[in-house]
């Protein structure tokens, strides 16, 4: 068996990733490639790999490591699964210029690259790239699965199933931990791991619609009132989503500084008071960004040496479903899919994140029926903005990135159109300048 992993050069994820897979028996004799345009990271990778193998599958594992385009068909040939984990345009130039160039014009951001002027860019620079990818996929590995990791989830993961034949499933880190860090923070965490819960909506908007102990108590009541009066008495990092149960009666998947910019509730010109009262973090993804490459720099030598790299499983979905479908046991995740009806109040095209199995057969998304009306008015806000991104990126039409700018919530709130058609006219020339063309 063979499993590819793009966008190697993302060192920590690729050992997470596929160091999980190595403790799963079923796996730890795969061939494991790895492709990169980095080959500095890509080398490193490659590296982190093999202490790995040694130390969790025995050495059955084989690794290859496959450097730049023309070598991507071989990287991806004959596998069964491919992880996705690109990032189109980095740190530098692209996420600056998604922050700069609105910044001129007054709008705001935390983290850009899911929603907004920023997941905007990010979804209209990368679609190209994976529909590069879905070409080499349908010629050399058609029957493989490819699990993307890689964000704006719901643009790219969208993209990839309505125009592409790739069998794709979208994959995210919030789901599994929803429940459990809300408990947690509201010193509920008793509960951990002994409740039912039921999740639906969109990527990084998903709502927890129900959470109950094992006996059936609706733990709700309580987490509104801990809630409430949380967000009343103290300064915290989850203020956004606490307004959300408050004021919208559920709680969300993913952060707080997230859903900050999903909405056009908190980051408002002139409202320097709500940032203050809800603690929003402003360009939170620049600094963290930074943060993350100090990290790896200080402790690079030591994990390339092989030492500081103890692995335990993580929550990551990848390794389980790859698990799960291999042996024909069925495991159950949160994954993103096209809705077709499973979501009954939303956009059939719209990629919706639901529950899920992965068995033998594939994978099979669960039927939701209607969101509570507030909850997919929140939803359809978000689903409408990507629908134009995805049609923006397979059309090559300028005026529908132009519209998915003036839908997208926040964006929308805060500049006028003929200011939204100029900020977007001066990020496609910027990213022309910095070498990732959109729209050509």
């Amino acid at each position: 068996m063979k499993i590819t992993f793009m966008g190697a050069g993302s060192s920590i994820f690729v050992k997470n990733v596929i160091g999980d897979t190595m403790m799963c028996q079923a796996l730890q004799d795969a061939e494991f490639s790895l492709y990169d345009i980095d080959p500095v990271r890509l080398e490193e990778s490659r590296i982190i790999l093999e202490h790995l193998n040694k130390a969790l599958a025995g050495g059955k594992a084989k690794i290859t490591a496959h450097l730049g385009v023309e070598n991507r068909k071989e990287a991806l040939r004959g596998a069964s699964f491919v992880i996705n984990a690109i990032q189109v345009g980095g740190y530098k130039p692209c996420t600056v210029i998604d922050f700069e160039i609105p910044k001129k014009y007054g709008l705001r951001q935390t983290i850009a690259d899911t929603l907004g002027i920023g997941g905007i860019f990010r979804a209209l620079r990368t679609i190209p790239v994976m529909a590069d990818f879905a070409r080499d996929i349908e010629e050399v590995c058609p029957d493989a699965w490819l699990l993307n990791y890689t964000n704006p989830m719901a643009m790219l993961t969208g993209y990839m199933q309505r125009y592409t034949g790739v069998n794709t499933i979208g994959l995210c880190h919030s789901v599994q931990v929803c429940s459990m860090r809300l408990l947690e923070k509201l010193g509920m965490g008793e509960y951990v791991g002994n409740t039912n819960e039921v999740i639906a909506g969109i990527n990084h908007m998903a709502w927890l619609l129900e959470l109950k102990d094992k006996a059936g108590n609706d733990l709700y009541p309580e987490i509104r009132a801990r809630a409430k009066k949380m967000n009343a008495e103290q300064k915290h990092d989850d203020m956004v989503r606490f307004d959300y149960i408050d004021k919208l009666g559920f709680y969300c998947t993913e952060s707080s500084e997230h859903n900050a910019e999903y909405n056009p509730f908190y980051i408002k010109q002139g409202r320097e008071d709500l940032i203050e009262k809800f603690n929003i973090p402003l360009d939170e993804y620049l600094r963290r960004c930074v943060r993350n490459e100090n990290n790896w720099n200080a402790r690079r030598d030591t994990i390339l040496r092989g030492e500081d790299l103890e692995h335990v499983r993580s929550r990551e979905y990848a390794s389980r479903i790859m698990e799960a479908m291999v042996l024909d046991a069925p495991y159950r995740f949160g994954g993103n899919v096209i809705n077709n009806g499973i979501i009954t109040n939303l956009p059939k095209e719209a990629c919706v994140e639901v529950t899920c199995y992965a068995d033998g057969a594939g994978i099979h998304p669960a039927y939701v029926g209607e969101l509570p009306l507030q909850l997919a008015a929140m939803n359809a806000s978000n689903v409408y903005p990507q629908l134009l991104t995805i049609e923006a990126a397979h059309t090559g039409k300028r005026e529908y990135v132009y519209q998915a700018a003036m839908m997208d919530p926040l964006t929308g709130a805060q500049l006028s159109t003929d200011e939204i058609v100029s900020m977007c006219d001066e990020l496609i020339e910027a990213h022309r300048l910095a070498g990732y063309p959109i729209l050509a």
